[in-house]
């Protein structure tokens, strides 16, 4: 019982050194709530059976990250942050601290709202809507030249579509570029927000644990 325990406490002092994510809170998210059943199942298949605990999953999750990986894409696509951490509350701190809290708190500010482009650009809204304009563009060309007996002017016609095709190509590319380049920033200001609360932890002047939101209001 104690060595189990001492497992389950090193694993959440690695989680809340190394992680802008709380990790117990996913393992418990994955477990009860139901947005995440398809994770959950990938953790049964793991673990080979049906009941896992929540120590469990986390454990599941550190040696098979895509687990993790998972529960953040879904999180993404329903915007639901996986910046589980409340901002610092500039009154509670240290003069000497300040700058750098600030600095902390404008980052997580501008993770949270980066963080749709660190879904991969073909899995995204943006691009569905895309596709949809085009359909409906398809669909009003069959219908002015079927329905309307306008074959008459069918080149025109077919003409501005191909010339929607090509705008929808160069949108797309152009989204596309800001995806790649908006994941760029988040991952960089992810790592340097990381190493930034360390030394503010360091230097006595927050304790991480008491930033963490534990649980997603729009689960409750």
């Amino acid at each position: 019982m104690h060595s189990h325990r001492g497992r389950w406490e090193r694993a959440k002092y690695i989680i809340l050194r190394k992680n802008l994510t709380h990790l117990a809170r996913v393992a418990q998210e994955i477990k009860n709530i139901g947005l995440y059943d398809l994770v959950l199942q990938d953790v049964q298949k793991i673990a080979d059976k049906t009941n896992v605990e929540e120590n469990e999953i986390l454990e599941i999750m550190q040696k098979n990250p895509q687990i993790l990986e998972d529960y953040k894409q879904i999180n993404v696509e329903y915007n639901l942050s996986n910046i589980h951490l409340r901002d610092i509350d500039m009154s509670l701190i240290a003069e000497k601290c300040k700058e750098k809290a600030k600095k902390v708190n404008e980052n997580l500010s501008l993770l949270r709202e980066i963080e749709k482009y660190t879904l991969d650009f073909e899995q995204s809204s943006t691009l569905v809507i895309i596709f949809s304009i085009e359909f409906f563009v398809l669909f009003s060309v069959q219908y002015f030249i079927v329905l309307l007996n306008l074959k008459e002017w069918q080149i025109l016609i077919y003409s501005i579509f191909a010339s929607s095709i090509a705008v929808a190509w160069w949108y797309g590319k152009k989204e596309q570029k800001k995806y790649i380049e908006n994941a760029k920033i988040f991952y960089e200001k992810y790592d340097e927000t990381l190493a930034m609360i360390d030394i503010l932890e360091k230097e006595g002047c927050i304790e991480k644990s008491d930033l963490i939101i534990e649980e997603c209001e729009e689960h409750v």
